[in-house]
């Protein structure tokens, strides 16, 4: 009897945490909508009952990496249990309508900065807002980075797991590296071992602020190699940014175009090549973050035709704009697309994209860092204290489609390739994540490819009141965001609830690391050394 009315207690508590706690969400739903920016009147909702656990995706075109086949996809409880032609369910099931329209995984974007502080400031977009965002553009999971606090990577992680407590749809971490000693050393360890961190990134750029100079990339890679993690760079020579800028400055070039001029596309092009042939003397995959000018590509090609384990990621931003736009007479304009790598001349844009078509570069990420004009303009007199970072967590399945598929770059399967499997698979979470096949987490999207999309400051859902891409116009809208089993987007609407996306641990040795070991031992033996000697008679 005690236990019984023990447990009756228990309940009875746990209900009304979680009332107070759908409470508390909701309050922080209408502080988004109130906001104002992006979002109408009937924008943004709340649903805690309407969804239903059991959903019925019928007769559209199921588009996986590997192939494309007419079938039907149900959903129950947050995990898609078949896939195939003609499922009959019961009347309570929900079910859509995907006749005509293509069913994929929802979108992965490998690189976001969400409630990233910098220059005593932090984004506009958070955890809640950034990842409303992405869901109303088909993105149902990003991975952001987590920064070292005072160079400690678990002070960094305890503060990101803080801020992504109000993630409305699934989230990972990478870390950055930006000192090293043996308690870094023994964090990387930690991260990997316990905290589901499969990839560390460092700098070579932003001197005196993030950047990490040869000895310490050396020594981040080895340990990296061991641990089974993916080493990610940022490949700008930082040394050669800080003189381009003060040359800048001397030249009396204060406004947004040095940006762009003190950080040219060789220097992108030198670190690239510098890393790349690092981690081959070191023998460990490296992943290049945000390519942006033919410069690096052509690194990258060179090495992935040699074989080495080299991953390239485009931005959304670099397949769709070129760098003119800071050139711009008014300053909020130019300001807007100021991000680090700049946008490049034109010319750069199309041999990303075509770099992206042959498999150069196999994913696409956004790097979406948003600022607001206010933000931005504390740069007015010095375009180094211009806030770096553009948008496109929202936008980039949009663009990407109609940037490389309507043009026939690529195809429909590769779409979901470069858009979500891929990145499911470098990071070692594929099939869970990146495919609609029976298991995988119900992360979903309803595409009408003859639907018409455009994006302005005004509609999107973004806290920032300005748009790179604003009045961009294509083709081929996502009509439908099934995030976790739960339809989060239909009809324009968003209907999210903030602490609701999870924390997806990425364990070590993706694909990335299979013959490693044979490589080693490859090298190993073809050194023919130590030469055994003997000293000679006079």
């Amino acid at each position: 009897m005690e236990s019984n009315s023990k447990s009756h207690i228990f309940v009875h508590l746990f209900s009304l945490a979680l009332l107070l706690s759908t409470f508390s969400s909701v309050s922080e739903l209408n502080e988004f909508c109130d906001s104002g920016i992006g979002l109408g009147e009937s924008k943004c909702g709340i649903s805690l009952s309407t969804s239903s656990s059991k959903i019925l995706i019928k007769g559209g075109t199921v588009v996986n990496a590997h192939r494309e086949e007419v079938a039907d996809v149900y959903v129950e409880d947050g995990i898609i249990i078949a896939v195939k032609p003609n499922i009959k369910v019961p009347d309570h099931v929900t079910v859509l309508d995907a006749t005509g329209k293509f069913v994929m995984p929802g979108g992965i974007d490998p690189h976001a900065h969400l409630a990233m502080n910098g220059l005593g400031m932090e984004t506009v977009d958070d955890f809640f807002s950034g990842q409303a965002a992405a869901l109303a553009g088909g993105t149902t999971m990003h991975i952001d980075f987590v920064i070292p606090v005072n160079g400690s990577l678990t002070a960094g992680f305890e503060t990101y797991i803080k801020k992504a407590m109000k993630s409305c749809m699934d989230y990972g971490f990478h870390v950055a590296v930006t000192k090293w000693d043996e308690v870094v050393s023994k964090e990387m360890e930690i991260m990997v071992k316990e905290k589901g961190i499969n990839s560390f990134k460092f700098f070579l750029a932003y001197k005196g602020v993030f950047m990490v100079n040869d000895e310490l990339l050396l020594e981040g890679f080895k340990k990296c190699k061991s641990l089974g993690a993916l080493a990610m760079v940022h490949a700008e020579n930082g040394d050669a940014v800080y003189e381009g800028q003060k040359r800048m400055i001397e030249l009396g070039i204060t406004g947004p175009e040095g940006h762009a001029l003190s950080r040219p596309p060789s220097l992108e092009g030198e670190a690239t090549a510098r890393t790349i042939r690092l981690a081959s003397f070191v023998n460990t995959p490296l992943y290049v973050v945000h390519v942006m000018s033919i410069d690096a590509v052509e690194e990258i090609a060179r090495a992935r035709k040699t074989g080495q384990r080299v991953i390239g990621e485009p931005t959304a931003a670099g397949l769709a704009l070129d760098g003119s736009g800071v050139w711009d007479p008014d300053f909020i304009t130019a300001a807007k697309f100021l991000m680090s790598p700049p946008l490049r001349a034109p010319g750069h844009d199309k041999a990303l994209q075509a770099a992206l078509s042959t498999g150069v570069l196999q994913l696409v990420g956004t790097d979406h860092c948003s600022w607001n004009s206010t933000q931005k303009a504390l740069g007015m007199n010095d375009f180094r204290k211009i806030p770096n970072g553009v948008n496109g967590i929202e936008e980039r399945m949009h663009l990407v489609w109609d940037i490389m598929v309507e043009s026939g770059q690529i195809s429909v399967t590769d779409y979901v390739r470069v858009t979500s499997t891929e990145c499911a698979r470098i990071f070692n979470i594929y099939p869970r994540k990146g495919a609609i096949l029976p298991g995988s987490d119900a992360d979903i999207i309803i595409l009408n490819p003859n639907s018409s999309f455009e994006i302005t400051a005004k509609s999107h859902h973004s806290r920032s009141d300005t748009n790179v891409f604003e009045g961009t116009k294509g083709k081929g809208k996502v009509e439908v965001t099934i995030a976790g089993g739960r339809i989060v987007w239909e009809n324009d609407e968003l209907k999210v609830v903030p602490g609701s996306g999870k924390y997806v641990e990425m364990p070590p040795f993706s694909y990335l690391f299979d013959g490693i070991d044979k490589l080693d031992a490859k090298y190993l033996s073809s050194l023919k050394a130590p030469v055994k000697r003997f000293k000679s008679t006079a």
